[in-house]
């Protein structure tokens, strides 16, 4: 029996994606139920892991960094496609300006952004007491307060231009039938925008954010450049937690471990996330 031609082809891809994906999952699996010495342990690394307080502590701090993120990464998206779907002088530029915080690299992003923040010589301080809004200079970066509303500022800062720019590709695909015939019936901007440009995207905004949930679980470098998690764990998320574990106290079973528990954690949310939009209206037209 002749092999099937196209299996030929792809077979180079699969053992390149057997190697990188499969692999690694099998082998942190592996990890998880065993010791240092490679002797079967069951379920002794999850319980080891999860005794900490810090365990808990990392994975809410995890839930509030994804999701106050994407609140607003998603509105201020939206509403800077909606701004740049309309015609006004100097368009394409603006529209070029506006994806610069998403081309920054993460490191570069976040080094400036430590400095804008710094309590002393930063801009922002600066600026705010220069106004009056502040009578002093706050520790942005230091105050359990506001540590965590800073890195999720900085984190909408980076990723609100390609929500923008994906809505704005849904925008321009909208007939411009359906606009004139909201404008004959009588229909002002507010009710076309709810009405014709929010019902039209709403499958972008469903995929940009499913992409932002994951994104964002498993985002480090912003949090560990400017804060490694502190002060006193208040922006420490389950993937710093993860990386700390593993390479820098050396305990690759328990971080293994947290590894497995996280992605059923991740697996569980993009689950719900998806049945969710599944039971929507209009879903299965």
């Amino acid at each position: 029996m002749r092999p099937n031609p196209g299996l030929l082809f792809v077979l180079p891809a699969l053992i390149v994606l057997f190697m990188l994906i499969a692999y690694p999952v099998a082998y942190t699996g592996i990890l998880s139920v065993t010791n240092e010495q490679g002797q079967f342990t069951g379920l002794q690394n999850f319980a080891d892991v999860l005794r900490p307080r810090v365990t808990t502590q990392a994975l809410w701090n995890t839930l509030w960094w994804v999701g106050g993120s994407i609140v607003f990464q998603v509105l201020l998206g939206v509403a800077t496609a909606v701004l740049l779907n309309q015609t006004f002088p100097g368009r394409a530029i603006i529209r070029s300006v506006a994806l610069i915080p998403w081309i920054i690299p993460g490191i570069v992003a976040a080094t400036t952004w430590a400095w804008m923040f710094h309590t002393e010589f930063g801009i922002i301080n600066y600026m705010l007491t220069g106004v009056g809004v502040l009578p002093e200079p706050i520790g942005w970066l230091t105050g359990g307060q506001t540590v965590m509303p800073a890195m999720i500022a900085i984190n909408v800062w980076k990723l609100f231009p390609f929500v923008a720019i994906m809505v704005l590709a849904g925008l321009q695909a909208i007939p411009q039938e359906l606009y004139e015939a909201a404008r004959v019936d009588g229909a002002n901007y507010w009710e076309e925008v709810r009405h014709v440009m929010l019902p039209q995207i709403r499958p972008v905004i469903v995929a940009v954010t499913l992409l932002l949930v994951i994104w964002g679980l498993n985002a480090i470098t912003i949090i560990y450049a400017i804060t490694r998690g502190g002060p006193a764990n208040r922006t420490l998320i389950t993937p710093i937690q993860i990386f700390r574990l593993a390479f820098e106290n050396v305990e690759f079973n328990q971080a293994a471990a947290l590894s497995v528990m996280f992605f059923g954690v991740v697996m569980l949310i993009v689950l719900v996330y998806i049945k969710a939009l599944a039971n929507q209206p209009g879903d299965n037209q």
